[in-house]
């Protein structure tokens, strides 16, 4: 028989997870569809000290869990579904999935961003196997190693701290000549003994053996002069691409594919509404994407007011 739910959630990241936890409460029939496991993104970092309410630090694996069951505490459903497409304008949204169609009148897009790619013609090859995306997830495979960080942002910056406590030596690659990262990470990086920059650098190409990164090949943005460095991983910090494709021609996105919806979250279509990493937003981080999903699910409930089907 047909159901149709107050309110599906596409993904089940901090944003999602706040959105059903507040939708819930207020009495909503809310189901969240989640691909993998509770936490999105987040479910992928080791340590989370910046969000409120913990004395000690927490895995982001854990808090996605416990965001889950508090949701869950108060009537929100999980499906654990792959979304493949949505039809978002009329009363009545239909979400696609792996486990079949699913109906509600209001949907809360929590899809967020994942890691851009370099465009490398063996990119995909070594994925996983000398090069990464996450290093927090995969720092510790490179204990005593040489490893490179490409990139020259905060979260490239902050990978190279990080790395530099674990690693022999860290090589920070960046196309410009200075960081774009905050000042806060710039007296850091100066100072750590085994970090090494390699400026005005772009990655041509990666170098391997046996299915294993055992270098990479520079290219000079100025003089066109290559040369090969040796190291034992490569993890690539270039910033992420919001995960909007499935619906683009729907809602209405910037020039980056962030789908533009404000501090309500209410994007272009009525009953729809845009949570975390996946909207137009100044900062991208757990507490503003569980802030986010709390106005979700504030502002659902009013269109829900003067919803007719």
């Amino acid at each position: 028989m047909r159901h149709l739910y107050d309110m599906i959630i596409i993904g089940g990241g901090p944003g999602g997870y706040t959105a059903a936890l507040y939708a819930a409460r207020a009495g909503l029939d809310t189901l969240v569809l989640e691909k993998l496991s509770a936490g999105g993104q987040m479910a992928l970092t080791m340590q989370i000290d910046n969000y409120p309410g913990f004395d000690e630090t927490i895995d982001g694996f854990t808090l996605g869990e416990r965001m889950q069951r508090e949701a869950e505490r108060f009537g929100a459903k999980t499906e654990i579904a792959e979304v493949d497409g949505a039809h978002l304008q009329g009363p009545i949204k239909t979400v696609h999935t792996s486990e079949g169609i699913f109906e509600a009148k209001t949907v809360v897009l929590a899809m967020g961003a994942g890691p851009r790619k370099l465009g490398l013609k063996d990119e995909v090859k070594y994925e996983g196997h000398g090069l990464h995306y996450c290093a927090a997830c995969d720092g510790m495979f490179y204990k005593g190693k040489t490893v490179v960080v490409v990139g020259g942002g905060n979260s490239a910056a902050a990978d190279a701290l990080l790395l530099s406590r674990i690693c022999e030596k860290v090589i920070v690659v960046h196309r410009r000549d200075s960081l774009r990262a905050t000042k806060v990470y710039h007296e850091p990086l100066m100072q750590a003994e085994n970090i090494e920059f390699q400026w005005n650098q772009i990655i041509s190409d990666v170098i391997g053996k046996n299915g294993r990164v055992e270098g990479i090949r520079l290219k000079d943005v100025k003089n066109g002069t290559e040369k090969e460095i040796a190291c034992d991983g490569v993890f690539v910090s270039v910033g992420r691409k919001p995960a909007s494709r499935m619906i683009e021609s729907q809602v209405t996105l910037d020039d980056q594919g962030y789908i533009i919806a404000d501090e309500s979250t209410r994007t272009n279509l009525p009953g729809v509404f845009a949570v975390g990493d996946i909207r137009t937003k100044a900062l991208r981080q757990i507490v503003t994407a569980a802030a986010d999903g709390a106005n979700a699910a504030y502002y659902a409930e009013e269109y829900m007011n003067r919803w007719e089907g």
